[in-house]
């Protein structure tokens, strides 16, 4: 992939001319992906990987590419392009054609994507949820079985139970948390059907509680004989630093870049991240329905990963001393802070899991008041630095009852056999002063 129209995809200058009988445009600069043997990191790669400012007028960063089509340097090779685009030639599409399909932005901000999780490709979307719509689009037909964690994102469980149950797709699902043991069970029912697909949510929203991506990959390969059902996981939550599951057993990774990567609440995008094989496939679909990100929001994205490392470290670390204070007061029954675990009483499993899988504990958390309904929403209008608003992941603190909000539609009795309780309060910890934010829920919490 590469920065401007006229160089996307582009094919090397000896077989371009064979094609077409023109000279080869100018090809964009190596990528500096190693210096003296040293691997980049990520945070380094971020300021400039899959763009050369030469061949966008020394722009010392991407311009926006505000364009719905392309213009093709002759009729063959538009020819070559279509032929990739239907399959007539292997290989898939070369260039730039029509902005439903790619463009520069978006192709730079998928390079970068791929980067933090050293995934063979990746794909932007209009939103989180356009993703997964068009993941399972890609991968389910009519009597598929989707064998899923619990609980995941209401809209997602929404689009698996009601959307895609409404054409013949069946669903079994086990706990977030579950055992080995537990997951074999569903996988040894679900595999007496057609599998298409694996999902994942860890941590699961709103609960914080971790999916063993290992167990689910070793459960797989040891049920399903023959060609195997593809792992996908929402890795919103954590991802791409404290937590990369690419490298634990999953095919595919699926985000809401709305939330740490975009980090600043201004915009709504998705992406998912995997193998060329299966990015081709839901590349495929996205292509048919129309799901990419625009490239005013892919331009802002690119702005946001080049301060990704910096923000989700500093949130971190201020949900760490906010955490520590939350967990002794008076008022609180419990703080589902995933760095936590190694001291909980019975979460051994779980403090074994964040052990082999994560590298850090997160900003996200869910906060388990002592009361109901009418304690959270005290403590939640009380409030005076942090927000009360959905999402996550942004610069701001933000706080949100589950239960009454993000998953009100699901039925009472799996919110009550999920944790999805009254009493719960999800808080998205941002880059303020600490200490301020520790004095804001002190006060809200006096209040109750």
């Amino acid at each position: 992939m590469s920065d401007t129209p006229d160089n996307a995809g582009a094919i090397p200058a000896e077989t371009e001319a064979d094609l077409t009988g023109v000279a080869a445009r100018v090809a964009p600069k190596p990528q500096v992906e190693k210096i003296g043997g040293r691997k980049l990191k990520p945070s380094t790669l971020m300021m400039g990987h899959g763009y050369d400012p030469s061949l966008s007028e020394g722009s010392l960063k991407p311009p926006i590419f505000l364009t719905s089509t392309f213009v093709f340097p002759n009729a063959a090779a538009g020819k070559r392009h279509f032929e990739g685009v239907t399959g007539k030639r292997p290989g898939g599409a070369e260039g730039l054609v029509y902005s439903r399909f790619n463009g520069p932005n978006q192709e730079i901000l998928e390079d970068r994507l791929g980067v933090w999780e050293e995934a063979e490709d990746a794909l932007a979307f209009s939103s989180g949820m356009s993703a997964i719509a068009t993941l399972f689009l890609a991968m389910v037909k009519p009597g598929d079985t989707i064998v899923h964690s619990g609980p995941l994102y209401a809209a997602t469980e929404t689009l698996i139970g009601r959307v895609l149950g409404k054409f013949g797709v069946k669903w079994l699902d086990f706990p977030a948390g579950a055992t080995r043991e537990e997951i074999d069970a569903v996988m040894t029912e679900a595999a007496t059907g057609n599998v298409a697909l694996i999902y994942l949510e860890s941590p699961a929203n709103p609960t914080n509680a971790l999916v063993d991506v290992e167990a689910v990959a070793a459960s797989r390969d040891a049920i399903f004989t023959g060609e195997k059902p593809p792992i996908a996981i929402d890795n919103t939550f954590l991802g791409p630093l404290w937590f990369q599951p690419l490298k634990h057993g999953a095919d595919i990774v699926v985000y809401s870049l709305t939330k740490y990567v975009g980090g600043h609440s201004d915009l709504v995008a998705g992406g998912v991240l995997g193998s060329k094989e299966h990015i081709n496939t839901i590349r495929t679909m996205r292509n048919t329905i129309g799901t990419i990100t625009d490239p005013n929001t892919a331009w802002m994205l690119l702005r946001s990963l080049e301060t990704l490392e910096l923000r989700m470290s500093r949130a971190g670390e201020n949900a760490v001393k906010v955490c520590g204070f939350l967990r002794h007061h008076p008022k609180v029954e419990r703080v589902a802070y995933l760095g936590f675990l190694e001291d909980e009483p019975g979460m051994e499993r779980q403090a074994d899991i964040y052990r082999r899988h994560c590298t850090g504990g997160g900003s996200t958390f869910s906060l388990y008041l002592k009361g109901g309904e009418r304690e959270s929403f005290a403590f939640l209008d009380a409030l005076k630095i942090a927000k009360l608003a959905v999402s996550l992941g942004g610069t701001e603190t933000l706080a949100s009852h589950p239960a009454g909000m993000t998953h009100l539609s699901v039925p009472d009795a799996r919110k009550q056999a999920l944790g999805i309780t009254d009493n719960l309060v999800r808080i998205s910890i941002g880059v303020e002063d600490p200490d301020d934010l520790i004095a804001d829920f002190e006060q809200a919490l006096d209040t109750i």
